[in-house]
């Protein structure tokens, strides 16, 4: 958890799912969603974490959220439901995970004594989400990069608002998969990595898949699971949402089909459909979060369908690296073509799925949501199938966007209006790995001395 990126490069995966009973999972349907959450999670951090603090530290992350069932479903149509991820502090899904991460990072260097620089990318929520978590702990840093001018004003402010002094925001000239490029660079500078203390908390870190793994279980138990399979529609950019749906059927849990739902930047709809993986420019759409193009967390899943083969996945991402472009093999696709479909979604598409959605069901979707139900209505077939479409920010955050395709603004929340009203801190950076890297040594608290 605190190193987030392995130090050759890779990234960590428990090296056995467990597995949760059939009967345990029926009950799902009643519990509350912390006491869920903590038995989902149980196995991961058996021997590290006593059961009843455990437990503590999930309801503290979820007090924070404005619905008591966390992420509560709401039917749009037949067998057709929105699991709502949107109730936590910054309105993304990303504060299931990021709220808990705070949680554990904070017991983690507490019991150490010990201080950390916490580095991340952004393609718009994240940010907000890890700013909000992490603002004014003491033990930590925390810098965020987004691409600067490429992220909606919502979503900028919920990250640049932030007036604590252990919080660094960085605008960089470039894309998020620049961004990301060079997060991994700075993990892969290992002098660098141990004098500051990094850590990562974007999708890449395990601890945000595990936490992500929990509603996929409370959604799937309120709808008949373990008894009849559950289908799930999830919008995609760095694949970290819907690999938590892959690992909740890796323990058990009954999946239809998993529907990677992607804007124009459609390179996981390209490699499904043709099995060479080949990333190209990024497109700007009214769905940021998903204008990605190297999805980090596909290498998780190519880990499993190649057999857990560590070499074959190394061998991969060196022919990434050096052609542009990943092959799979007959065998790999079929492995993911089994369990996950894929469709692209252009904006023209998610224009009409929103004003479609508001006239029919009084109900107000964001872009990214609005992805995924496009999605889902393309991949439904069966009627008697359940589908389960993650709504992963509230439509707040891209106001514009949703008023031009419905014709209706949607409302404030509060909490984000006080937000949007703070005065703005950022930095401006060009696209390069030297003056990043001097930005954060001058800057970190978290400076170790090297040994001699």
């Amino acid at each position: 958890m605190l190193a987030g990126l392995a130090r050759d490069g890779g990234l960590y995966l428990p090296e056995t799912w467990p597995q949760i009973p059939s009967d345990e999972m029926a009950e799902f349907a009643s519990m509350p969603y912390a006491h869920v959450a903590a038995r989902v999670m149980r196995d991961f951090v058996a021997g590290d974490l006593e059961p009843g603090e455990f437990t503590r530290l999930v309801e503290d992350a979820y007090e924070t959220f404005d619905d008591p069932e966390v992420a509560p479903l709401v039917q749009i149509g037949p067998q057709q439901w929105i699991c709502e991820l949107f109730h936590g502090p910054t309105l993304a899904f990303k504060d299931i995970a990021m709220q808990l991460l705070a949680q554990l990072m904070d017991r983690a260097l507490a019991r150490r004594g010990e201080r950390i620089t916490i580095v991340g990318a952004t393609s718009g929520d994240t940010g907000g989400a890890a700013v909000e978590a992490f603002a004014g702990r003491e033990a930590i840093d925390i810098f965020i990069l987004h691409p600067n001018g490429r992220v909606s004003d919502v979503q900028r402010r919920q990250m640049t608002g932030a007036a604590e002094r252990n919080v660094h925001n960085i605008a960089l000239e470039g894309t998020f998969d620049d961004c990301q490029a060079l997060v991994k660079a700075l993990f892969n500078d290992h002098a660098l990595r141990d004098r500051l203390a990094l850590a990562g908390v974007n999708s890449i870190n395990w601890a945000r898949i595990m936490a992500q793994i929990i509603y996929y279980f409370t959604s799937a138990a309120r709808l008949g699971a373990p008894d009849r399979a559950v289908g799930f529609a999830v919008p995609t950019g760095n694949f970290g949402d819907i690999f938590a749906g892959y690992a909740a059927s890796r323990m058990g849990l009954p999946v239809s089909r998993l529907v990677i739902a992607t804007n124009e930047n459609d390179i996981l709809a390209r490699t499904l459909a043709s099995g060479r993986y080949q990333p190209k420019g990024v497109i700007a759409t009214t769905s940021p979060s998903m204008d990605i193009q190297v999805s980090s967390n596909f290498e998780r899943l190519l880990f499993e369908v190649s057999g857990r083969s560590g070499e074959r996945v190394r061998s991969m991402m060196g022919e990434l690296g050096e052609s542009g472009a990943i092959q799979l093999s007959g065998h790999e696709l079929e492995g993911i073509q089994s369990l996950f479909a894929a469709h692209r979604i252009d904006q023209d598409e998610v224009a009409r799925t929103i004003k479609r959605l508001f006239q029919d069901q009084n109900y107000m979707a964001d872009p990214h949501t609005a992805v995924g139900i496009a999605a889902a209505a393309r991949e439904q077939a069966d009627a008697d199938a359940p589908m389960v479409i993650l709504g992963t920010a509230h439509p707040a955050k891209f106001p514009e966007a949703v008023k031009r395709a419905c014709g209706a603004a949607p409302t404030v929340p509060e909490r984000l209006e006080k937000r949007l009203r703070a005065e703005e801190r950022y930095d401006v950076l060009g696209n390069d790995y030297a003056t990043l890297a001097a930005y954060l040594s001058e800057r970190s608290r978290a400076l170790v001395e090297p040994q001699l």
